[in-house]
């Protein structure tokens, strides 16, 4: 925790600049700060609200999380993966559209890495959010969340696997069984938009290029709208390159 100038200068003599600032109780990234030098560093002292920062190394890469749900005994009962178009940091700080989509298969080592977080925490009867930053030497861990993810992710479980994960979170909490067979036949993607943001194709041209692909769409709590948009829609295919696809052209600019 970097309460003063004195111990964050500590810490960067450490790692170098950049390092990220992150409120002790913040969410979605929601005041949170990139620090570049010593100029910054100032400026953020006197502008910081009033709450203890965290100080880390900033880490670069592609962002990956792992998702699941563990029963009463610890096991695993379900699992997903999803790539993130940015880091969630970079979406509100720069204010840009946020998407990100399920995997129909998880990468060797991103598993093995999720399986041996889990196990180290001991989680018990529990969704879980982890994510990682992939980088050329290898996969870095980022967080932990002993939640579910947020905004609409676990619709998108739902919607990658035509099964019912409430209802299996239910069936763990009572009866420590998971009921529900999954295979990954979708992927799952969920594309926010922001209205100030100049959009090629409006809400009406989006919902008459891709009919079969989107399966929900609605506005966004504002609370949560910072980080994944002012509305959100969610798509499935098995085709990744056709998601993809649809994915540039919704959040595409004039």
């Amino acid at each position: 925790v970097a309460r003063t100038p004195v111990t964050a200068r500590q810490f960067i003599e450490e790692v170098g600049y950049p390092v990220v600032a992150k409120p002790d109780n913040g969410v979605g990234a929601a005041a949170t700060f990139k620090i570049n030098n010593v100029e910054e560093l100032a400026r953020f002292f006197a502008e910081k609200p009033e709450s203890d920062y965290f100080m880390e190394e900033f880490i670069s890469g592609e962002l990956y999380s792992f998702d699941g749900l563990v029963d009463q005994d610890g096991k695993i009962v379900f699992y997903t993966s999803h790539h993130f178009n940015q880091g969630i940091m970079e979406v509100v700080n720069q204010r840009l559209d946020m998407y990100y989509y399920s995997l129909r298969e998880i990468p060797a080592d991103l598993k093995a890495a999720g399986f041996r977080t889990v196990a180290a925490f001991g989680l018990r009867e529990r969704f879980f959010h982890i994510e990682f930053f992939r980088r050329e030497d290898g996969l870095v861990a980022l967080e932990l969340n002993m939640r579910p993810p947020g905004g609409l992710t676990m619709d998108m479980f739902n919607y990658a696997n035509d099964i019912n994960l409430y209802q299996e979170w239910a069936n763990i909490v009572v009866n420590n069984h998971f009921e529900a067979t999954y295979t990954r036949p979708y992927h799952c993607a969920y594309v926010g938009r922001k209205w100030h943001r100049h959009h090629q194709l409006s809400h009406e041209d989006v919902l008459r290029t891709y009919p079969e692909l989107i399966v929900h769409h609605q506005d966004i709590n504002p609370v949560l709208a910072p980080a994944i948009g002012e509305y959100g829609y969610l798509l499935r295919s098995p085709d990744v390159k056709r998601l993809q696809a649809a994915i540039e052209g919704m959040v595409a600019l004039r």
